[in-house]
């Protein structure tokens, strides 16, 4: 199984090449029951081998109304297993407002950001990298990161990372202290010019990269046909690429998809998270899981290799149709504060 080191003062952590992400557990209509949580997070960790870790992604406000919900629930998982405190690397990003619905890094919010997500955690398992969800513009990043910095050395978490920078904010950052990795959207349907610059500076600094929503949010998967398919109070329901007309052209390259990833005897969505996977040794694809069925299925891409002719194949299919719809809420990139 292939692994990833993470980067600045995690470097000597071992991680599995697939993360699991958490947020559709709580963050939705309908949250998942503990026990399926429970099952769908340790299956990954069971899964791997002794020595390395298993990331998981959790943020302040992926819960109901944008609450804790999602570190409440991890914090009963870790009171009731206490074995996987150790085999997990926990990254989690707060500094969001929910009532602005945008990033707050000044000072005392980032705080009481932290403050807020290791209280829902618990005492049972410690924060080990703490991520500004978004670039907050009107601080300078270097103002931020001392922030960090300063909550770091208090033993608040254990490490630091940022979520939806550019390559040039994620340069300046690591300068001040080193990055163990950042969050990035990267999937089939969202790579574009800065995703390439990121993944750069990336490699030169030894950064590791997440590359969250690499089933472009279900789409890449297969078993989305249509937005009706969606839940009322589904978040995917404000994102540009979700409308109708667009998810109708955009299935059209998962039909193509689905039918070159059956020759190679994998799922699309197989398919799909072994392309991000292959961009970069540094890369750790975040796919999200609520089954753990699901979980293993996404694991076992770390045993897939796509060859050069491969990857050819897959950008053809996609360059062919073009993807439809803006990234995020549509409109310019800082309406959903992206590349920061």
């Amino acid at each position: 199984m292939k692994t990833v080191q993470l980067g600045g003062t995690a470097s000597d952590v071992k991680v599995a090449q697939i993360a699991h992400g958490l947020m559709h557990m709580t963050w939705n209509p309908l949250p998942t029951p503990d026990e399926q949580c429970f099952e769908a997070i340790k299956a990954g960790i069971d899964a791997l081998p002794e020595g390395t870790k298993m990331v998981l992604n959790s943020a302040e406000f992926y819960g109901a109304g944008m609450g804790t919900g999602n570190l409440e629930m991890l914090s009963r998982f870790f009171a009731k297993y206490p074995q996987y405190v150790d085999k997990t690397f926990l990254m989690v990003k707060g500094g969001f407002n929910p009532k602005t619905f945008g990033p707050d890094s000044s000072p005392d919010f980032l705080r009481n950001s932290v403050d807020i997500c290791q209280r829902a955690l618990g005492s049972q398992k410690k924060i080990d990298a703490y991520q500004p969800a978004r670039v907050d513009s009107r601080f300078p990043i270097e103002d931020t990161m001392k922030v960090l910095v300063e909550l770091k050395n208090q033993g608040k978490f254990g490490h630091i990372g940022l979520s939806e920078c550019s390559a040039a904010t994620m340069r300046k950052a690591h300068a001040v202290h080193p990055l163990v990795a950042v969050e990035i959207e990267i999937s089939l349907f969202s790579y574009e010019e800065e995703t390439g610059k990121v993944i750069a500076a990336a490699n030169e600094l030894g950064v590791a990269v997440l590359g969250y929503s690499p089933l472009g949010q279900g789409v890449l998967g297969g078993s989305l046909k249509s937005s009706a398919d969606l839940p009322t109070g589904d978040l995917r329901h404000q994102l540009a690429r979700y409308k109708e007309e667009e998810l109708k052209h955009n299935l059209l390259i998962v039909e193509e998809l689905t039918g070159f990833a059956k020759t190679k005897g994998i799922t699309v969505g197989q398919l799909c998270i072994a392309w991000v996977g292959a961009l970069s040794p540094r890369i750790i694809p975040l796919p999200g899981s609520s089954k753990a069925t699901r979980t293993l299925e996404n694991l076992a891409v770390s045993k897939i290799e796509l060859s050069k002719e491969d990857i050819q194949k897959i950008d053809g299919i996609v360059a062919k149709h073009g993807v439809k719809g803006a990234r995020g809420f549509g409109g310019p990139p800082e309406k959903s504060h992206l590349w920061g």
